[in-house]
């Protein structure tokens, strides 16, 4: 037996008797008093009613997108819901948020203990089935979800799939598992047997801060070498060489640290990496290609230098995220209570993060509605939204049509070419709003009431994936999306249900204090 698999052995353990824990005191049933579940308890009659009536609708989606025989949902569907047009393939993210929202979907009445139960079994059921990485135990982005079988070519449009094994779909993945085995004691078991299986190594190059620094995640890895950029690695030092993408993971503020979350919990990345991410890109001309010049200074923990950078908007110096997207910002924060755990750092950006968005889309832009974040496009395919002023990347994610690029300069590096710009048509996706419950209810469900009443974007299973300001709608499902809103509410509504049941055993252990060592230079902007 190996070092590592005694450490797995043993951590599960842990986490089997805080489920059990869980389990004993009956925290999950419905019903049960606030003060002894703990976390949000629901609010004024009216909001709770329509926010159980939005999941409820949300619910209705998932259970549309997902194949009966196999548990496992659809990437995505069209709008009135027809089994016919579900899109015939899914990822490991989706999995995970099928797996998620049937716990909330139970958490909040809407189905039975038992039914949930049995739909949670016949998706793991499946997923020990399916083809993985054998070495790693990490599986690839895309199946038939009919049958589970890995797909090489795209269902309708005939592409070859060149078969890709993601860190951070991996990583969604292993965070639904992590919860199930809290949520569920019967499934306990299989859940841990998928989890005893990844090893999250597989996607850590040690080395990619020349040794002296913990390193980062690489985007994830090919078996056999794809076309286009690609490096070899044998990072679990096994003998197999890997194609591993030609990017890492360098930045903190991304849906992408829930893979580093993940596999320091599972112990398989050392803790310190965390520290290792970019809060900013560091401040200097080098640097100007980036959004805008960051503030900020550095910090040490754990013996590793931060510069703990920040960007300004308005009176509010926020973390910015990779392209100034809600779901980069909040999506992690679904299952690790970051805020709470984190009060110097996460505890203050998130509210924040929130309020850019909400005066982004009201005030500087003047839309009438906000929550920006990568979804459908109202007017054809998928694209990336964000509030581009608090996004890293230089030419940002827009939150209009036409893709106004904001440009604030960089100090004395790079002049602003377009600090004041005139946004058009907004697009706005309801998932960025409901991630935003935690941080301001009141102003969440204003701007979804208005989504739904004035805009129309409101269908058969919830709200559709987007809307502009004008009130084209994007009229289709999405399994990842739908997945964010029935997490979010099933925190909001089930006192936390997603964050009691992942941040128990090793996730607590170790992620708690992790984090909380941290300050962030976010904060109000005195004048």
């Amino acid at each position: 037996m190996t070092n590592r698999t005694r450490a797995r052995m043993l951590r599960g353990a842990v986490a089997a008797a805080a489920a059990a824990a869980i389990a004993a005191v009956g925290v999950l049933a419905p019903g049960a008093p606030a003060e002894a579940r703990g976390g949000h308890g629901g609010g004024p009659g009216s909001d709770r009613a329509d926010l159980q009536r939005w999941a409820e609708g949300t619910w209705a989606s998932m259970d549309a997108m997902t194949d009966p025989s196999t548990g496992l949902p659809a990437d995505n569907i069209e709008g009135d819901l027809d089994p016919a047009t579900r899109s015939g393939y899914t990822s490991p993210t989706n999995i995970g948020a099928y797996l998620w929202s049937t716990i909330s979907a139970r958490e909040l009445g809407i189905v039975s203990r038992a039914e949930a139960r049995e739909r949670m079994a016949t998706t793991l059921d499946t997923l020990a089935a399916m083809e993985r990485h054998e070495a790693s135990g990490m599986y690839f982005n895309w199946y038939d979800e009919a049958t589970g079988e890995l797909l090489d070519v795209f269902p309708g449009s005939g592409e070859v799939i060149h078969p890709f094994v993601s860190t951070v779909d991996n990583g969604w993945l292993a965070a639904a598992l992590m919860s199930v085995r809290a949520a569920e004691p019967r499934l306990r078991a299989d859940a841990q047997a998928l989890l005893d299986g990844m090893d999250f190594g597989v996607f850590h190059n040690a080395e990619a801060r020349g040794g002296e620094l913990p390193g980062w995640n690489r985007g994830g890895f090919w078996v056999e070498a794809p076309p286009g950029c690609s490096t070899p690695g044998d990072y679990l030092g096994n003998g197999e060489e890997l194609h591993y993408t030609c990017h890492h993971y360098d930045v903190l503020n991304s849906e992408t640290r829930i893979a580093v979350y993940v596999g320091i919990a599972l112990g398989d990345i050392p803790a310190e990496a965390y520290f290792s991410l970019y809060r900013t890109l560091p401040a200097g001309c080098d640097w100007s290609w980036q959004e805008q010049e960051p503030v900020g200074e550095t910090r040490t923990y754990r013996g590793i230098d931060v510069f703990e950078g920040a960007y300004e908007y308005d009176d509010q110096r926020v973390v910015p995220t990779w392209g100034g997207a809600m779901f980069e910002e909040l999506m992690p924060d679904l299952f690790v209570p970051e805020a709470r755990w984190a009060p110097d750092s996460w505890g203050v950006n998130h509210p924040l993060a929130v309020e850019t968005h909400i005066e982004h889309g009201l005030d500087e832009a003047g839309y009438g509605i906000w929550g920006f974040s990568p979804s459908s496009d109202p007017y054809g395919g998928y694209r990336e939204y964000g509030v581009d002023a608090i996004g890293m990347r230089s030419d940002g994610y827009a939150s209009d049509v036409e893709e106004t690029d904001v440009d604030l300069g960089y100090g004395e590096c790079r002049e602003a070419t377009n600090p004041a710009p005139d946004f058009g048509e907004g697009v706005a996706t309801p998932h960025a709003a409901f991630l935003a419950l935690p941080y301001d209810r009141d102003a969440a469900v204003d701007n979804l009431r208005v989504m739904e009443d004035e805009l129309g974007a409101y269908g058969p299973g919830g709200f559709y994936d987007a809307v502009t300001s004008t009130g084209v709608a994007a009229e289709r499902y999405l399994s990842l999306d739908q997945g964010m809103i029935m997490g979010a509410l099933g925190n909001e509504l089930g006192h936390d249900v997603l964050q009691r049941t992942f941040a128990r055993g090793e996730a607590q252990q170790v992620l708690r204090p992790l984090i909380a060592e941290e300050e962030f230079s976010a904060g109000r902007i005195e004048r």
